[in-house]
């Protein structure tokens, strides 16, 4: 088992507090959004390893059937198919979707043949790797994502009316399917800056009057308000107000498949994913959007969001999802006490976000593992045992 040395990732979005909170350090001098604990190449997590500092990105190569374990390493090679965060968000992300497995190998394979340098701003797709993920709420935590149900959909279009995209907006016995999502997202983004600016102006002012009047659509309309104060102009707070939001309470979650749109807006969360960093952005931002190949990746489907209710078993809560790269669970030890596995899929990594614990696996290796700390477990450590006080939470492949 070896403890691992993470990187944090400043963003303008992120908290000055819940990630130095979490790590046992005073308020930081710049924004902290994310912890990253895998072995992604962007900010790979680091072991000690034959005496040295290793990046973990490099060492599963080497010890991929000792470290990964043969199902794994078949299934995904030898990399660690998931990445696990600590996500902290005092200001909304941008709205941003991920690509599934045929259109991120197109994508990442056509960037390339273009000469497109992995890391260039205007890079789309910087791996061929879809991205899947889940996010588990450690406080109250908002979210946009997913076009809402068609039968919430006509409401948000009244407010759309009589402006710069009153004719994209269906009428009548008109379907509201994916096909009209469709257009009307695409003509939104179609729209010249001064058309924008008008319809933003306008439906700004239609959510001043909603969201005193009660509804769901109140809540909607603030979180609207909210986007204008930060983006003053951009579409993309016109788009918010056709997703779903939603709202979790610590120890809820969240799945998100690839291809949704969605929005992070305001919480500190755990978060898994497939092993990716390509990202689609279509507003609430100053980074690039490729809005061509936005509307080519995403699913327009109406979608009725229902958060993920965990799955308990003993201490442990699982968080049961359809992808194969991650499975999350929860532990929770009270006073002290162990918690034992010997339901090995893969290799995990233990991330302590309250209390302390020792670690100790089958050959009788023990680690220390403190509040902010986490711990890399290979496949050949066999079953571990978590001994402590606290709550802890586990990630692994989902085979």
């Amino acid at each position: 088992m070896f403890s691992l040395e993470n990187r944090v990732q400043e963003y303008a979005w992120g908290s000055r507090e819940a990630i130095a909170a979490l790590l046992g350090q005073g308020r930081s001098d710049k924004p902290q959004a994310e912890l990253w604990m895998g072995a992604h190449p962007a900010a790979s997590s680091c072991i000690e390893l034959d005496g040295g500092r290793e990046r973990l990105i490099d060492a599963i190569p080497r010890h991929a059937d000792a470290f990964l374990g043969g199902p794994t390493r078949d299934r995904f090679g030898a990399r660690l198919p998931f990445l696990l965060k600590v996500l902290a968000a005092d200001q909304p992300l941008s709205l941003q979707a991920h690509p599934d497995d045929a259109q991120a190998r197109r994508g990442f394979d056509a960037e390339n043949a273009a000469g497109i340098p992995v890391d260039a701003p205007e890079r789309t797709y910087r791996d061929p790797h879809h991205k899947p993920e889940l996010l588990c709420a450690l406080t109250p935590f908002d979210a946009l994502c997913g076009f809402r149900p068609a039968d919430a959909l006509p409401e948000v279009f009244a407010l759309l009316a009589g402006g710069p995209a009153d004719a994209l907006v269906p009428r009548g016995a008109a379907p509201v399917d994916a096909a009209a999502v469709a257009r009307l997202f695409q003509g939104l983004l179609a729209l010249d800056p001064a058309a924008r600016r008008e319809l933003v102006s306008s439906v700004v002012e239609a959510c001043r009057a909603r969201a005193q009047a009660g509804g769901w659509l109140a809540r909607a309309s603030g979180w609207a308000l909210r986007l204008h104060e930060l983006y003053p102009g951009d579409i993309g707070v016109v788009i918010a107000l056709l997703l779903n939001d939603v709202h979790l309470e610590p120890g809820e979650a969240l799945y998100l498949p690839p291809r949704r749109l969605h929005a992070y807006v305001h919480g500190v969360g755990i978060e898994i994913m497939a092993s990716s960093d390509n990202v689609l952005r279509g507003g609430l931002t100053p980074k690039h959007v490729n809005a061509d190949e936005l509307v080519r990746v995403l699913d327009f489907s109406p979608w009725r969001v229902e958060p993920v209710a965990p799955r308990r078993a003993g201490a442990e809560s699982f968080y049961d999802t359809p992808a194969p790269e991650f499975r999350l669970s929860r532990i929770e030890l009270d006073a002290v006490s162990t918690w034992r596995t010997d339901d090995r899929r893969g290799p995990e990594i233990v991330l302590c976000t309250r209390g302390h614990a020792s670690l100790t696996d089958a050959r009788g290796l023990a680690r220390d593992l403190r509040q902010g700390g986490s711990i890399f477990v290979p496949f050949a450590s066999g079953g571990y045992a978590i001994e402590g006080d606290g709550q802890f939470f586990r990630a692994t492949v989902g085979l």
